[in-house]
């Protein structure tokens, strides 16, 4: 009988009955469903009730009203009155015209109401509820509830940025060995009142992306100042968001969208690498430039930004703009020395290792650092000897998976007879 009912009018049914027993009653009356009603706290129905009534102000006019008899087992299973059978029915009804699949506690108090020469239903016109001021209000909330399940509309900054944060939770960064000074003044950045926007300044590799995903990786395990630990790094895509602007406008329209995301998610922390982009990207004749559209709002303290740039770049494009410059605080980024380099390769061999299936000895840790400085001085450690030791990986898989040309010729041979 009670398939169709969710866990909470079962539970009201049960409550119900339990009510009957305590006032001895033969038969579960309206006012025991009533009563049952009340004793599910977190029930549609019962917000109703409360935003109506006072609680025990009913159950004291139902205790009046009831002759109390001698109290009932519990283990006796008490048969509904025609008046509740007749509600349990008006409940099924206002499910189906309300097009919902199970009956909740909402289309039993509808039931209450529809038995109208019930005591039960006595007791809610007197405190105000009608049926079709409930009918109404309960659709409304089924509607608003439909609205909150429903997908929202794609978020143009989860379309242009990468979470960082997400990213270290799931395993995905690169640990970050050393580095402690640079991300500990990174943080100390972040927690200012103003000018809280650090910006990385390092020659190319160097590991300014790097120290943004340690940032990251801390947050995530919880290693940060309580003021940043519901914080999220997220990646900012500037190029893709130029990217398809054809006209005039589209390009202010996205940025800015992305910085009401921003000002509406205070959670956030956006990441921009190569900061010097942000001078003249996206704009056109008599239109602004990203810098400008972000100004305001990095200068107000509504958005908060880590950038990372070279001391080249920045020079050429941040230092000529007083009033964006003023608005980030520089953390110097020198390369490491061989020494540093070296415990960096040996913090992060074990995934290369993984990916490539292969076992790097110390010898060649320590020969991809000296090797890398002595043979290719235009770059800077420690990016050139991870590519070294990433490249010789790779070789040495490469040799690993092609077959010796007698086993080649073999399988050719069987596929040929097969």
């Amino acid at each position: 009988m009670f398939e169709r009912y969710t866990e909470k009018a079962r539970r009201v049914i049960f409550f119900a009955r339990y009510e009957a027993s305590q006032f001895g009653s033969p038969y579960i009356e309206t006012e025991h469903l009533l009563l049952g009603l009340l004793r599910e706290d977190k029930a549609l129905a019962n917000r109703f009730l409360r935003s109506h009534a006072a609680i025990e102000s009913i159950r004291k006019q139902i205790e009046a009203h009831t002759t109390v008899r001698e109290k009932v087992s519990t283990s006796v299973d008490l048969p509904l009155s025609h008046e509740c059978k007749r509600v349990l029915a008006y409940g099924a009804e206002e499910a189906e015209r309300l097009s919902h699949k199970h009956i909740g506690t909402e289309h039993l108090l509808l039931g209450l109401l529809r038995e109208e020469k019930s005591f039960a239903a006595e007791i809610l016109h007197e405190r105000g509820l009608r049926l079709s001021a409930v009918r109404e209000e309960i659709a409304r909330s089924a509607s608003e509830k439909t609205s909150a399940n429903r997908p929202k509309e794609s978020s143009l900054l989860a379309e242009f940025s990468r979470d960082l944060t997400q990213a270290a939770v799931d395993g995905m960064l690169d640990p970050l060995i050393g580095r402690d000074s640079e991300l500990d003044r990174v943080v100390q950045i972040l927690c200012r009142r103003t000018k809280n926007n650090p910006v990385l300044i390092g020659e190319p590799g160097v590991g300014k992306t790097a120290i943004v995903e340690g940032l990251a990786q801390r947050i995530a395990d919880g290693d940060v100042p309580s003021f940043l630990s519901d914080k999220r790094i997220l990646a900012l895509d500037l190029s893709l968001i130029v990217a398809g602007t054809k006209y005039r406008g589209q390009f202010e329209e996205r940025l800015k969208t992305i910085m009401k995301e921003l000002m509406e998610n205070q959670n956030a922390i956006i990441f921009i690498d190569e900061l010097h982009t942000l001078v003249g990207a996206g704009s056109a004749e008599g239109s602004l430039d990203a810098a400008n559209i972000l100004k305001p709002a990095l200068s107000r303290g509504e958005i908060q930004c880590i950038g990372a740039t070279t001391p080249a770049e920045y020079r050429k494009s941040i230092e000529k703009d007083r009033s964006l410059e003023r608005r980030f605080q520089a953390v110097k980024v020198p390369p490491p020395s061989e020494g540093d380099a070296i415990r960096i390769l040996f913090g992060i061999k074990e995934r290369y290792e993984k990916f490539h299936a292969v076992a790097y000895t110390d010898e060649a840790i320590e020969g991809a650092v000296y090797t890398s400085t002595r043979f290719i001085p235009d770059r800077f450690l420690p990016d050139k000897a991870i590519d070294l030791i990433d490249e010789a990986g790779a070789r040495v898989k490469l040799r690993q998976t092609t077959l010796p040309t007698e086993v080649a010729d073999i399988q050719k041979r069987i596929k040929f007879i097969v």
